[in-house]
């Protein structure tokens, strides 16, 4: 068995809470986060760096360095069962696993487990496309601050257009015959098509057409359901999806890549024809007119790759619980840190009367 091979096996969070005491009593104390992939690095840093000090600080890493692998979040989940604890915990996209509540053991895992650590919503693509700070990121790309379109109240639209057809996904994702109604068939409802930025209800008309006509469909293959769904309703905003926010809930990807970003190029490509039309107006000659128009090319960015380093998302109701959830876990670890020490100061105490015993009756 080679070096490495046993180093995997062994490393845990008492490992490397059995290193952090090797350290002087005055050296940080270090806490490995463990995370799904590369993308999610710098997310997770956003939660956790706020909570370092002088005593501790994190250290956001992959679990290996291998190949990543579809399923990641099984597989460190199923490399890291019995592992994690005070000094390494894991950190998660909740999918369905929070909304679910416990119908499958990955769920009942995620939601037991006090040091595993979930998004709250689906996936980090999803509070990186939280609709309050998407205008920073067009500014961001296109370097023009006039709000042409309101992401806040379109998303808001988006969501309540989609959330009774996303009501009947979760009622299905929580019974045993998911299969019927995937997460792909939800998707293929909800695909917002083309977007006009000209006439951009339309397209919330055209998925409220669709929703209500499969709407119709799930209650007539399931005529006693009726109750049932009322319950899942209620308790999916009793845990924090409300209508306005249900896009973000949905599968990450489809709402980055098939939502989001298109909407932000018809955004993007506005903003970027009223900053060349301002060139045009203002330049006196030629030569200026050509050289502002180089130099506001090559300053603008890829819309892709700005969003996924967005972190306008620190006021996110999940953002918040994910922070709340880091502030219990660092407290319980004071607690019982605190406890250990007037456990072993106790012990110490009565060393020394049975000392003092020996020594009198010696």
């Amino acid at each position: 068995m080679s070096k490495s091979r046993r180093l995997k096996d062994f490393l845990s969070s008492s490992y490397i809470e059995a290193a952090n005491r090797l350290n002087s009593k005055t050296a940080k104390r270090k806490i490995v986060a463990y995370v799904e992939s590369y993308d999610d690095i710098f997310f997770w840093r956003t939660v956790l760096s706020s909570f370092e000090d002088d005593t501790r600080y994190f250290e956001v890493m992959l679990p290996s360095h291998g190949k990543l692998e579809r399923g990641k979040k099984a597989a460190i989940m199923n490399m890291l069962r019995g592992k994690v604890g005070e000094a390494m915990i894991a950190c998660v996209d909740a999918d369905y696993d929070y909304l679910i509540q416990g119908a499958s053991p990955q769920s009942k895992e995620i939601l037991e487990n006090p040091y595993i650590f979930h998004t709250y919503a689906y996936a980090i693509e999803n509070l990186q496309c939280y609709a309050p700070s998407l205008h920073d990121v067009c500014v961001a790309v296109t370097l023009n601050d006039h709000p042409i379109f309101d992401f806040k109240e379109y998303m808001a639209l988006f969501s309540e257009a989609i959330f009774p057809l996303f009501v009947w996904n979760i009622w299905y994702y929580r019974s045993t015959h998911y299969s019927e109604f995937t997460m792909t068939d939800f998707n293929k409802v909800i695909e917002l098509g083309g977007f006009s930025l000209m006439n951009p209800m339309a397209a919330i008309v055209n998925i409220r057409r669709k929703v209500d006509r499969k709407v119709r469909q799930l209650q007539s293959q399931n005529p006693g359901a009726k109750d049932s769904y009322q319950k899942v309703k209620a308790s999916l905003k009793a845990l924090g999806v409300t209508p306005e926010t249900t896009y973000l809930y949905i599968q990450g990807h489809h709402l980055f890549d098939k939502v989001v970003v298109p909407i932000m190029y018809k955004v993007c490509d506005q903003l970027v024809k009223e900053r060349e039309n301002e060139i045009y107006r203002q330049s006196v000659h030629n030569a200026q007119l050509n050289n502002e128009l180089s130099c506001y090319s090559k300053s603008l960015q890829e819309i892709g790759p700005m969003l996924k380093k967005n972190a306008g998302y620190y006021y996110a109701e999940p953002f918040l619980r994910i922070r709340k959830d880091v502030e219990v876990f660092l407290s319980r670890e004071h607690i019982e840190k605190t406890e250990l020490e007037k456990e072993a100061e106790e012990r110490r105490e009565m060393l020394r009367t049975e000392r003092k015993e020996d020594q009198r009756y010696g």
